[in-house]
């Protein structure tokens, strides 16, 4: 990985936006509180077929952390972190969809030079990780994107709110400017269990031992 400059996030600017209310006009989730930092969680869903054969190929990439149920403060130093890996992996992987570069129509991998979105997503957090960022506040999140289209970005579960890095901008944003439907992401108290971000979408036939509603 190359280290790029790190490009200062405006922390007094991130703090604002976390906490103004922006109402989505053009979103059809039902539920979701577009006045708060954070997101919402309905309930149990079932994970992307993608994720899930990715974490039968690489177990290691989808272990389970210590359990957290207080989020993560990040510092201003934290909130660079998030800046830098973000422009990094967007200037370094070339976009390129699974059909084009697997000849399949979802496979989700580490990406070294090409990959999609999903990809982006797991590299972003696995540098993250590295970097001393836990597991449960780098969750995993699919959207609906401005096409309708199914989009998979990583959403830093922080104190201070729910910030997206997305490979479609260098702009890390607070998780209501992205005019995203929100669909579901993982646990942060399981990285393999999903949570619905709409509860239309939540599936009531799931067992939820062991994983508690939060926001």
């Amino acid at each position: 990985m190359r280290r790029g400059t790190i490009v200062a996030v405006g922390w007094a600017g991130l703090l604002m936006l976390s906490g103004a209310a922006l109402a989505n006009p053009s979103s059809g989730i039902k539920g979701q509180d577009y006045a708060s930092p954070f997101m919402r969680v309905f309930g149990l869903t079932q994970p992307p077929y993608g994720f899930v054969n990715f974490c039968e190929r690489t177990p290691q990439h989808c272990a389970q952390g210590p359990q957290e149920d207080q989020r993560f403060f990040a510092s201003p130093a934290r909130f660079a972190e998030l800046d830098a890996i973000n422009r990094t992996v967007n200037r370094e992987i070339e976009p390129v969809t699974d059909i084009e570069l697997y000849g399949v129509t979802d496979y989700w991998t580490i990406p070294t030079t090409k990959g999609d979105c999903e990809d982006y997503v797991l590299l972003k957090r696995k540098y993250l990780m590295e970097l001393g960022w836990p597991a449960s506040a780098l969750l995993i999140t699919v959207v609906r994107d401005e096409r309708g289209e199914g989009h998979a970005i990583l959403t830093a579960r922080t104190m201070q709110g729910d910030f997206i890095l997305d490979n479609k901008t260098d702009e890390i944003k607070v998780w209501h400017r992205t005019r995203y439907d929100y669909v579901m992401r993982q646990s942060y108290l399981n990285p393999r269990v999903w949570m619905s971000l709409d509860p239309k979408e939540m599936d009531a036939s799931l067992p939820s031992a062991g994983v508690r509603r939060s926001r």
